[in-house]
């Protein structure tokens, strides 16, 4: 682990992702989406349908979240990371479609961190319990996609200094005691 403190702006190029080390503390500006395990689904049935996604994947970032409802004078509501394991069986594909980088909260199975060795992708984590704190890094959040899904939706963040730490670089790399280098 290395530690340091790095500033990125999205959308995320390889040599973006190729820069960062297991373990920096990453600020992300820029865009990002959110969704959940419900949207991740929707996401890999367009795919496989040959639809069109709600947003481009190439570059991105999507954060595990569903926020609580917004606030008056708020861009957003709470905004704390979800358990990120329920969306492994969807993170390979996207990765594969382009998709940069994720966001959540725990480890993953070891086919997310393969997929992020194989397509220059990286897993962040954020900090559970600070959903208050991690709001006040959105500037502005819409729903773009799947309304149904209540606080899954997909929405269209655009974030100033989103504080992250990255938990598995493409290198192969993990902050999780136990595992060992891919």
């Amino acid at each position: 682990m290395t530690g340091t403190d790095k500033r990125i702006h999205t959308p995320l190029t390889d040599d973006d992702v190729r820069g960062l080390q297991a373990g920096d503390r990453v600020l992300i500006s820029g865009e990002m989406y959110t969704g959940r395990d419900a949207a991740h689904k929707r996401l890999c049935d367009a795919l496989d349908a040959g639809e069109q996604l709600p947003f481009a994947l190439p570059g991105q970032v999507i954060y595990y979240c569903g926020p609580t409802p917004t606030p008056p004078g708020h861009a957003i509501g709470a905004a704390g990371p979800t358990t990120s394991y329920r969306m492994d069986a969807f993170a390979p594909r996207l990765h594969a479609e382009g998709l940069k980088a994720s966001i959540g909260k725990g480890n993953r199975g070891v086919e997310v961190r393969e997929a992020c060795k194989r397509h220059s992708a990286v897993y962040f984590v954020a900090i559970g319990g600070a959903g208050a704190l991690l709001a006040q890094a959105v500037t502005s959040a819409e729903i773009i996609a799947y309304e149904d899904l209540g606080p899954e939706a997909v929405r269209h963040l655009t974030v100033d200094g989103f504080p992250v730490i990255v938990a598995y670089d493409c290198h192969g790399n993990s902050v999780f005691p136990g595992d060992e280098p891919i």
